[in-house]
């Protein structure tokens, strides 16, 4: 059993990528703190904000997969594949998913205006990305691949 997580840590690629999601998710904490003046421990592993950690995941794995195997590989077009579809995924669908998040809490707040408390909770409004949070998460894990390779 730890010869297959010693294996696992000797997989560059894959300690590219997951460092990369750590790193994009404590810069996260670090703009939460500095914008909200708190600290919240739930953007460690929430979902949306500046920098995207899944495109940070996607990005770091195809590059060092480029680097380690080259792009004529096919585990450069599988690599390449999948960070196509979450960055796509990231910008488009679950951006519109939070758009409409928004949308629905403000017809909450006009509905009960009359002073009833609102009983539950909000909707989730950062469940997609900006393109520039999506840039965001790219530049991490580009700078996290070119510390290990």
């Amino acid at each position: 059993m730890l010869q297959f997580f010693a294996d696992l840590w000797a997989n560059v690629p894959l300690k590219c990528a997951a460092v990369s999601w750590c790193v994009a998710q404590g810069i996260k904490v670090l703009i939460s703190l500095w914008l909200d003046k708190k600290l919240d421990w739930r953007r460690c592993f929430g979902m949306g904000g500046m920098p995207s950690s899944h495109s940070a995941f996607v990005f770091s794995l195809m590059l060092s997969i480029a680097v380690k195997e080259t792009v004529a590989s096919t585990q450069f077009a599988l690599a390449f594949a999948l960070a196509a579809v979450v960055i796509y995924d990231a910008m488009g669908v679950r951006r519109e998913t939070g758009k409409q998040g928004e949308v629905l809490n403000q017809i909450l707040s006009q509905v009960l205006v009359e002073g009833k408390p609102i009983t539950e909770k909000q909707l989730k409004e950062l469940v997609g990305h900006t393109p520039l949070e999506v840039i965001g998460g790219v530049i991490v894990g580009s700078l996290v691949t070119l510390i290990f390779i």
